[in-house]
């Protein structure tokens, strides 16, 4: 049966990677031919039957992703205002501008999906309810929304979208995955209001409760750094983590703790199994009406399974759910059922209830660290020491999870089997039952006293995240490179005894040792990264690498510097920049700068920011002015500084005039990038350089901006192929159409980070070949609109 549901789940992973889906009636085929291989494989051969039960998970996969994709918003509906009613059927989370949440849609003046993604931004309101805080009032006077209430709202929407970069997170799949089909704002109208706040069934009741519990903890914990990691314990609001907390979890490698873990879930399941069969034995009659380990089975399951509804019901926690369920049935029935079949049943059931669980990354850590336990218990002679026990089971842990870790987040923490020594029975066995506890009423002192051993812990993870060496970051590993190294790993942790098991750690050697191909000498590679409506350009040649402005900042804790930039040139196997030009002071193009110059060392810094911006402030690199006549040569390709002047820094000009404008020159090819220049500074910069600004690939000044691009511009460079760094339906309208009617007439190629994604350009002996990412990428999820291919005249 195990070999089965892998083979199920191998089909539902290869409906994920298509670009487009198959047709329904080669979808009905499969699951026709599938259903006939599997009984002719459980009477004959069992391969048969393996094969069938791939193409049934195809099948499954596919009929799921036809019924999701056809609840979208009509392209003639996106940025109109549309009244809705619906459910609050999530969360809220507050950000610094307002408040997010997530509606099931109940009626609508427009075919709208039933599951939208909304965000309300603040408003200061001294007349708000009392319900909530005068900062977060919403508008006229109006509560904020809670879980598990029934609104009426005046909505503009999208259709979902998210920045597509190389080794970058798929915001529209995990969006898709969630069954949120569209996203949008709350627009300020009298028709808004709250209807009712019981609504939405038990669904909505749950979220109630979940609600209530997480504003216990916060009201009885106000100002804890380590509040919100109980309201993760306790019913799973991960969001209520610091973004700060997650990259020490990160570091020290127990992640999976500080949320709802399939151990959580275990212990409070055993913990209940065991009261309950202490009560039961204690009872004189109860064990005549039923046996005290079956009684505790069925309660054990219970209480697991409540938790895991409190907990927000996510992959690990069904995982666990499931497998104790499968074991329960097995005790109630009297029935022996072995481990790989348990394990079986719970991904069996996780992938026909969630067909898109195989795109998020804690369905394969999950079920995969099972499974490395379950490998390296069986078929073992003997019983050691607990405490050996325990290491082979971290040692099993750190080998089995580095492949994975490497491929999907190209790091992996050295300090974790130390960490999670006193992190696992320290959060599993008193922090989250404590949690549990005092998200009750009356329960204070319970939390005072979790929040106390967090602190501890805290201390303890901060000296770990500290040592030297303690976070192991690398580029990507090749995609081959992965199951060659689980492969590995299998050999390895085989029982002693077996000849050779040294060559598993030979199968790592890829993973580490074979890197991403730069340039040659002489080429360049350059990336206009999807950074939404900002900028951020790579460039690289054989040993150098350059970021042109590091893109916009988002919020408070997240900017393109951290959440695109340093993952991507971490993938990417750059470890250091050579130069970081920071174009002006705007934040579309210096949001992400802070962080970036925090993430990895930087050997040169050019801006022509003044020196008491911020950046310069928080910056341990002086940095230099940029100014016109500058230039280097890397690898035999050559970059110039065309501007500003010198002068132009004692002059009060405007930011986007003091953009530094780069030229880089290769044998193979050019290319301008001018920033944010425009208007009377566009037009000293034509008559300073003249000829010498014409290049083949030109990044839009501006992003194509109205006071951009002028007529005598557009002829002096004469660029075949133009790229423009722009948000999808940016509010500025960028870029405008009469500056694409110029490029075009003068017979430009015009490629839009918006509906391209990030835009690669390898200039080699070759030529000019240029790659848009979400063409590499396509998913059928994506947005159909976007062909990913450049506009030519």
């Amino acid at each position: 049966m195990p070999w089965r549901v892998l083979a199920f789940a191998l089909g539902i992973w290869l409906l994920q990677q298509r670009a487009v889906l198959p047709a329904p009636t080669f979808l009905a085929a499969m699951a026709v031919a599938g259903s006939l291989l599997w009984l002719a494989g459980r009477q004959r051969r069992r391969w048969l039957s393996i094969i069938g039960a791939a193409l049934l998970g195809l099948a499954w996969a596919g009929g799921f992703a036809h019924w999701r994709l056809a609840d979208a918003l009509p392209v003639e509906w996106e940025g109109r205002d549309i009244e809705i009613t619906g459910v609050v059927a999530e969360l809220p989370q507050r950000f610094e501008r307002g408040v997010r949440f997530t509606v099931a849609v109940e009626q609508a003046a427009a075919p709208v999906p039933r599951r939208i993604a909304l965000s309300w931004y603040r408003q200061f309101d001294t007349d708000a309810d009392d319900e909530t805080d005068e900062e977060f009032a919403a508008p006229n006077g109006l509560p904020l929304p809670h879980a598990g209430e029934r609104w009426r709202f005046l909505v503009r929407l999208k259709r979902p979208n998210g920045n597509v970069n190389p080794h970058g997170f798929d915001y529209e799949g995990w969006l898709f995955e969630r069954n949120i089909r569209a996203t949008g704002y709350v627009r300020k109208s009298a028709l808004t209001g709250r209807l009712e706040t019981g609504a939405g069934g038990l669904s909505g009741a749950i979220e109630r409760l979940r609600e209530s519990a997480r504003t216990r903890i916060s009201h009885t914990l106000p100002d804890q750094p380590y509040a919100g990691v109980l309201a993760a314990l306790a019913v799973g609001d991960q969001q209520a983590i610091a973004p700060e907390l997650w990259r020490l979890f990160a570091a020290t490698g127990i992640t999976h703790l500080m949320s709802i873990s399939g151990l959580h879930v275990t212990m409070l399941g055993g913990l209940v199994a065991w009261l309950v069969a202490v009560f039961w034995r204690r009872s004189p009659r109860l064990p005549l009406l039923w046996p005290a380990q079956k009684a505790a089975a069925l309660a054990g399951f219970t209480g697991a399974f409540g938790y895991a509804l409190l907990a927000g019901f996510g992959v690990p926690a069904q995982r666990t759910l499931y497998m104790l369920g499968v074991v329960a049935v097995a005790m109630l029935s009297g029935r022996a059922v072995a481990a790989p079949h348990v394990l079986g049943l719970a991904l069996l059931l996780v992938l026909l209830l969630d067909p898109w669980a195989v795109l998020a990354a804690g369905f394969w850590l999950s079920f995969g660290a099972v499974a490395l336990l379950f490998y390296i218990g069986q078929g073992r002679l003997g019983q050691r020491h607990w405490l050996v026990e325990w290491g082979r089971a971290q040692w099993a842990m750190l080998l089995g999870l580095i492949p994975a870790l490497l491929a999907l987040f190209q790091q992996f923490s050295l300090v974790s089997p130390i960490a999670n020594a006193l992190a696992i029975p320290l959060v599993s066995f008193l922090v989250t039952p404590l949690a549990l506890l005092g998200s009750l009423p009356g329960g204070g002192i319970a939390l005072q006293l979790a929040h106390g051993l967090l602190t501890g812990l805290m201390v303890f993870l901060e000296w770990l995240a500290a040592l030297p060496g303690a976070l192991w970051q690398q580029h990507a590993p090749p995609v081959w490179a992965v199951p060659l190294a689980l492969a590995g790993t299998l050999w390895l942790l085989l029982p002693r005894g077996f000849p050779a098991r040294w060559l598993g750690l030979v199968s790592f050697l890829p993973l580490f040792f074979i890197f991403p191909p730069r340039p040659a000498p002489g080429e360049m590679r350059i990336t206009v990264l999807d950074v939404g409506q900002g900028q951020a350009v790579h460039v690289q040649t054989a040993t150098h690498d350059l970021i042109f402005d590091t893109g916009p900042t988002f919020n408070v804790a997240a900017d393109s510097g951290n959440r695109i930039l340093w993952p991507y040139l971490r993938a990417a196997g750059v470890q250091r920049l050579d130069t970081l030009i920071v174009s002006h002071a705007d934040q579309d193009h210096a949001g992400g700068a802070v962080s970036l110059l925090a993430a990895l060392p930087v050997a040169d810094f050019i801006t022509s920011i003044p020196p008491t911006h911020p950046i310069l402030q928080k910056s341990v690199l002086a940095g230099r002015q940029c100014g016109d006549g500058e230039s280097w040569e890397w690898d035999g390709v050559r970059f110039r500084l065309l501007h500003p002047l010198a002068d132009d820094y004692k002059r009060k000009l405007a930011t986007n005039a003091m953009s530094c404008v780069l030229k880089i020159d290769s044998p193979h090819g050019t290319v301008l990038i001018p920033g944010d220049l425009e208007g009377a500074a566009e037009a000293a910069l034509l008559a300073r350089h003249g000829p010498d600004v014409q290049a083949d690939i030109l990044v839009a000044p501006h992003h194509g901006g109205k006071r951009t691009s002028s007529p005598a511009f557009v002829t002096a460079v004469g660029a075949r192929e133009v790229i423009f760094p722009v948000g999808y339906r940016n509010r500025f309208g960028h870029p405008y159409p009469e500056v694409l009617d110029r490029y075009l007439a003068g017979s430009a190629s015009i490629h839009r980070t918006d509906q391209a994604g990030a835009v690669t350009v390898n200039y080699s002996v070759a030529g000019a070949d240029i790659v848009h990412e979400r063409e590499q990428r396509r998913r059928y999820w994506h947005n159909p609109d976007f062909v990913s291919r450049e506009s030519s005249p």
